[in-house]
């Protein structure tokens, strides 16, 4: 009997097709408007699958745009470009959307540096050349394995752990627990399983392995009850950051569709993450309750909390693809800012909310000094360097007390981590005007050729 073929639902641009016939070795620039607006929405949509926000993505766009002698208008969602570009005689319109969603850095650096040397240097390759060299940018995909995606995420849900007040016990557990989660899911999501099947299998033996590890540890050590307060650290691999903090900041700059749409991804993965993580504590007979005290000086609770920020933004910036120079610049940033948050918490008696501001506003600031440096993206350094202030733990307390009915509790925690989400974004936000002259306005007046339109400047 022969086995059945499944067929992809999306299929697949053929963007070489787009090509002039006979335009080997014509410049991009002399070319027709189809094979210009094709290298526009291609690096568009190669932009949006990083994971990057639309800002940046319509940014791109706009500036390829302009080197061609061309005008480009975008609409821009979490997963779909529609765009059409207009030479003043010709218009093209396209729609191209993508098959999932995920953060790559290293694929976001390459196509900056693309958009950086275009006016320069790519401008006068043809465009069969263009889309060569855009498809050795495309396959760039994982830097790491499964096992080693494991490793990063038990690290970064280790120090996560220590963050929220876990002890010794509690970090092992989740270390052991994160990185057998994640390396599921990461094998889940290399043979194109859905979305929701992924969270809640890697959500699922998270939990269980340490569960599982803690009951081991009460029958040979006996090791107190107490510790399973830890077990929620041990899915917070899944806590979509990036795509929360991006859709903040595509708010803030209006981009109405694609931070709604991020908005309601984000909220999609945690709900599902926290309704499994409930659904195994109610199986497993574990209880968020608070952790144990630790007995620490005020020196050593600074010391343990550079490091653990370190290793918390080190392993999710793994985990986003970053390299190791990147994921070690992001984990210094963060290191600086995550661990002033939370003495600004416990030292002057500052809102969680207002902390996290001041800790993403503090983030934002050193990478703007980074970047000017080394060059990296932006958003590299500062979305991994502040993905360990969201609160995770308020959501998943706010989603089991809403479970067992307890509404005003449940309405505390979401209260809090509503504030400290909100937060974020506004500190990269304000860090960005501070830095940044292109993010002053929400539209600027850009020269554009006389040709295009009868005005000879486009308010955009």
């Amino acid at each position: 009997m022969p086995q059945e073929v499944i067929k992809k639902n999306h299929m697949d641009v053929a963007w070489h097709e787009y090509t002039d016939e006979n335009g080997g070795n014509v410049p991009v620039v002399d070319s027709s408007i189809a094979e210009k607006a094709s290298i526009i929405g291609r690096v568009g949509i190669m932009f949006l699958s990083c994971g990057t926000g639309a800002w940046r993505v319509r940014s791109s766009m706009n500036t390829l745009a302009e080197a061609l002698g061309i005008t480009c208008t975008e609409d821009i969602g979490l997963m779909s470009i529609e765009y059409t570009c207009y030479d003043g005689e010709n218009g093209f319109t396209q729609s191209l959307c993508l098959t999932n969603t995920g953060v790559n850095t290293l694929k976001l650096n390459r196509l900056e540096h693309f958009i950086r040397n275009f006016k320069t240097e790519g401008k006068h390759m043809s465009g069969e050349q263009l889309h060569t060299f855009l498809d050795n940018i495309e396959k760039t995909h994982g830097l790491y394995s499964p096992p080693a995606l494991g490793l990063a995420a038990a690290i970064a849900c280790c120090g996560f752990t220590f963050l929220l007040g876990g002890g010794p016990i509690e970090m092992f557990c989740a270390f052991v627990g994160a990185g057998i989660g994640n390396y599921l899911r990461c094998k889940l999501t290399k043979y194109h399983f859905t979305l929701f099947l992924c969270i809640v299998s890697s959500v699922s033996l998270a939990c269980f392995a340490y569960a599982g590890l803690l009951k081991l540890g009460e029958i040979l050590f006996g090791i107190s009850v107490q510790h399973e307060a830890g077990y929620i650290c041990a899915m917070l691999f899944i806590i979509p950051g990036f795509p929360f903090i991006t859709s903040g900041i595509d708010l803030a700059k209006l981009d109405m569709r694609s931070g709604m749409e991020r908005l309601m991804y984000a909220l999609i993965v945690i709900l599902v993450a926290t309704m499994s993580a409930w659904i195994m504590a109610l199986i497993l007979h574990l209880k968020p309750v608070n952790f144990m005290k630790l007995s620490l000086t005020m020196s050593q609770w600074i010391l343990f909390r550079i490091l653990a920020s370190f290793c918390g933004v080190f392993g999710f910036s793994i985990m986003f693809n970053s390299p190791v120079r990147l994921a070690v610049a992001a984990a210094g940033i963060g290191a600086v800012a995550n661990t002033l948050r939370l003495e600004l918490v416990d030292l002057a008696n500052i809102p969680p909310a207002a902390a996290a501001f001041i800790g993403a506003l503090t983030a934002g600031l050193l990478a703007s000094l980074l970047k000017n440096k080394v060059g990296y993206p932006r958003i590299s350094v500062t979305v991994p360097s502040i993905v360990i202030m969201v609160p995770g733990l308020y959501l998943y307390r706010g989603f089991y007390n809403l479970g067992i009915m307890s509404l005003s509790v449940a309405a505390s925690w979401f209260a809090s981590a509503i504030l400290i989400i909100a937060a974020l974004p506004l500190g990269l936000i304000f860090a960005r005007i501070l830095t940044d002259k292109a993010y002053l306005t929400e539209s600027k007046i850009r020269e554009i050729p006389n040709h295009c339109l009868n005005c000879k400047y486009l308010l955009q």
